[in-house]
């Protein structure tokens, strides 16, 4: 493996790495809104942030936050840290070399796509293209990868 193939796969984990620290940070919030006035907290968010709440999409997002009922933010937690979980196992592996990290990236990313392409078709974003680009390269980039590096060494030099 080349110095550069090495580089490009540690600048993917560490993609992968930063969105599991984003993941896990929104299951820590997440937790922490268990049992408070989530209304409230919502509100006083919007404030800070300077957006005005009574913009239908403010007041729409407002009301759907203060109906999620204790065990929907707990479910909800859980399931960012499980994917946080996987991201992290993808991002490990993929910083150490691995070819089971190489394979196991495809196949999440992979599955996901369909999931990123369904949201930005009901609301398109520049951050959710930015990300949908960025595994759509990273899918590309390992399958290359995998299927031209078996006689290859993999380990560094």
């Amino acid at each position: 493996m080349t110095a550069s193939q090495r580089r490009l796969l540690r600048l993917i984990a560490v993609f992968k790495l930063l969105k599991a620290a984003l993941l896990l940070a929104v299951a820590a919030g997440a937790l922490h809104l268990l049992h408070k006035d989530i209304a409230g907290v919502a509100e006083h968010w919007v404030k800070l942030a300077g957006l005005n709440s009574g913009n239908r999409y403010i007041g729409l997002a407002l009301r759907k936050i203060s109906s999620l009922s204790p065990n929907r933010i707990r479910e909800f937690a859980i399931g960012s840290a499980a994917y946080a979980a996987l991201f992290l196992t993808e991002g490990i592996g993929l910083w150490l070399l691995k070819r089971w990290a190489e394979w196991i990236t495809v196949i999440l990313t992979t599955s996901l796509v369909p999931l990123e392409v369904y949201e930005i078709y009901r609301h398109a974003t520049a951050p959710k293209l930015v990300v949908l680009g960025l595994n759509l390269a990273i899918i590309w980039y390992l399958v290359r990868q995998i299927s031209g590096g078996h006689a290859v060494s993999r380990r560094p030099k």
